[in-house]
């Protein structure tokens, strides 16, 4: 398996407690997104590098960069039509052309200039943007925020095909570590994340990120 890991535990203590931060693994070129399908997508995609087959472009498709905002989504990949897990490098200039062109799924009077204006701006743009609840492995909600990227039209299309550099099924990986969420979680291994750095100002503002330092 590509994905570096490490201890949960080990990873917990450095990670904010509190806020809106994207937790993620990148490096200088890429960044992992994870997305749950059902094994028809979920197999094709892993096979050949890409989405395509079933996949359908006329729906959006959310990407998470949170490994386990994915294991809560998907219930560690129990419930139906999310039995296949995907860990998925992009390019990172890609990842950053998303947060740029990122509409929040609900008003946001700081940022948007009028109700009327944000809903205009919501309809034309084809990447949403949510933050949500992250969660402990057992589900149960933290008071630190997650981020999920809604993809659509051309946006979505770049993404499926031109913008991944390695797709790989990481379900087996999944229903082992689901096994180890017992025990206060001493022997779960997770895919090793840190918080993503948004360099520009603008778009640190627009998605309310919140401060951090290593």
């Amino acid at each position: 398996m590509r994905l570096i890991t490490e201890p949960y535990l080990n990873q917990v203590s450095r990670w904010p407690q509190t806020g809106r931060h994207i937790l993620a693994q990148y490096d200088d070129q890429s960044i992992v997104v994870y997305q749950a399908y059902r094994p028809a997508i979920g197999h094709f995609a892993a096979t050949h590098g890409y989405f395509g087959g079933e996949f359908s472009l006329e729906r959006m498709s959310w990407i998470k960069p949170n490994f386990l905002w994915m294991m809560y989504r998907s219930g560690w990949g129990i419930k139906t039509e999310q039995e296949v897990i995907l860990a998925i490098w992009i390019q990172r200039w890609a990842f950053e052309k998303m947060l740029l062109q990122a509409v929040h799924s609900t008003f946001i009077p700081e940022i948007y200039l009028s109700e009327n204006a944000w809903k205009i701006k919501l309809k034309q743009s084809q990447v949403r943007l949510q933050w949500d609840p992250d969660h402990h492995p057992s589900g149960d909600k933290l008071q630190r925020r997650a981020i999920q990227l809604g993809l659509r039209g051309e946006v979505l299309a770049n993404y499926a095909k031109d913008w991944i550099l390695h797709i790989e099924d990481i379900s087996d990986f999944v229903q082992q570590q689901r096994q180890n969420i017992n025990s206060d979680c001493a022997e779960l291994i997770t895919p090793r994340e840190t918080v993503y750095p948004v360099i520009d100002q603008q778009t640190q503002n627009k998605l309310g990120l919140s401060a951090w330092t290593e």
